[in-house]
């Protein structure tokens, strides 16, 4: 019997994924009692931690940075699957929708899983050590990509509202495209250097030596695994959605919450990867999985809502609110001071995550 245990206790990273996905197949498009929701939810915590595990199997057989553009864009890909889906549904809350997602995505990233993980290796190590110029790179990138896609709707002419006309968008679509693929190309071709761990010295860490990396047939087991955890982390979200919808409108909260509970739902993984990352002291690949997400975020979701506008009917919102944009303005600017030392202290960390809750009170209470 403690044998049989212990066997299934080593296999869990292969069962939870697959038991998630039938769960899902289950109880997709259906009313779900309370009972269920218990069971969708359990196995929403289990396929996330199982993506964070196949997760970095993968990032210890390619190395970093190649690892964390993984789930980044494991991640973001299914996102903006999840987003294009839920707008072709329609309804008056479909015409902001990506702005929304994308937004609290952004704000999760680069205040939450920044500021955790510059929090978790200040704390161990008192000063958290990190490359200045890949972490300068990334975060540049992603506020000019957040700057064209979010801030400048807002301000246009051409049509009313918060709105691209349609040249704009094609523009901000190609734009956010090509950023994003210049970026890539950077990280891990050009200058794959500069978003390396270092040490506290300054000494770039490039491999661990603490165990030999996983063989191809387990990293490519763990990929697939990997792609069946993350579908299933946002299908049973989006199953889960109108239970949550429900609490909120019964507490008579706006809307908005939902949208925030759900990205928190899908960037779970990052989030829990980010942190271990962190407390093994590679703080680098937790800036690298955090400003990476937020750049897929709006790299891909852009693009992928401006061809599915073509088709998609109602207005299509991009540009923030006035206490958004002061929102997105503080970011960039305390993310700036922080990334040009090259090294924090926890209250680097505390900054960043003061920001996240004041998004957080503000999507609560606007």
């Amino acid at each position: 019997m403690r044998h049989r245990f212990r066997l299934l206790a080593a296999r869990w990273p292969v069962l939870v994924p697959v038991l998630a996905a039938v769960v899902l197949a289950l109880t997709w498009g259906r009313s779900l009692s309370p009972a269920a929701v218990t069971l969708v939810s359990c196995c929403l915590a289990g396929a996330v931690l199982a993506a964070v595990h196949h997760a970095e199997v993968i990032a210890h057989r390619v190395g970093e940075p190649f690892g964390s553009l993984v789930l980044a864009v494991a991640v973001t890909i299914i996102e903006v699957a999840l987003i294009v889906t839920l707008m072709a549904d329609g309804g008056d809350k479909s015409s902001s929708l990506a702005r929304d997602t994308v937004f609290a995505a952004v704000m999760i990233t680069c205040n939450g899983i920044v500021g955790l993980s510059l929090l978790v290796g200040a704390l161990r190590r008192r000063v958290a050590v990190f490359n200045a110029e890949g972490t300068g790179a990334a975060f540049g990138t992603v506020a000019t990509l957040a700057g064209l896609s979010l801030a400048l709707p807002t301000f246009t002419t051409s049509t009313p509202g918060p709105r691209f006309s349609t040249a704009q968008l094609v523009f901000a679509a190609a734009a956010s495209l090509t950023l994003y693929g210049l970026f890539v190309a950077t990280q891990t071709v050009r200058h794959r250097d500069y978003f390396l761990p270092v040490t506290a010295e300054g000494e770039i860490i490039d491999s661990d030596h603490h165990a030999a990396p996983p063989s191809a047939r387990t990293a490519l087991t763990s990929l697939g695994l990997l792609g069946v955890a993350l579908i299933s982390v946002v299908g049973l979200a989006k199953g889960v959605s109108p239970t949550i919808e429900s609490a909120v409108a019964a507490a008579g909260l706006p809307a908005s919450v939902v949208g925030v509970v759900i990205a928190l739902l899908v960037l779970l993984p990052e989030t829990i990867a980010a942190l271990c990352a962190a407390r093994r002291d590679r703080v680098q690949t937790s800036l690298n999985l955090g400003l990476g997400s937020a750049m897929a975020s709006i790299g891909l979701t852009i693009p992928a809502v401006a061809v599915a506008s073509v088709w998609l009917e109602g207005p299509l919102v991009l540009g923030l609110g006035a206490t958004h944009m002061v929102l997105l303005a503080l970011t960039v600017a305390v993310g700036t001071l922080t990334v040009i030392p090259g090294r924090a202290t926890p209250l680097q960390g505390g900054l960043h995550l003061s920001l996240l809750a004041a998004y957080v009170v503000l999507a609560v209470s606007p």
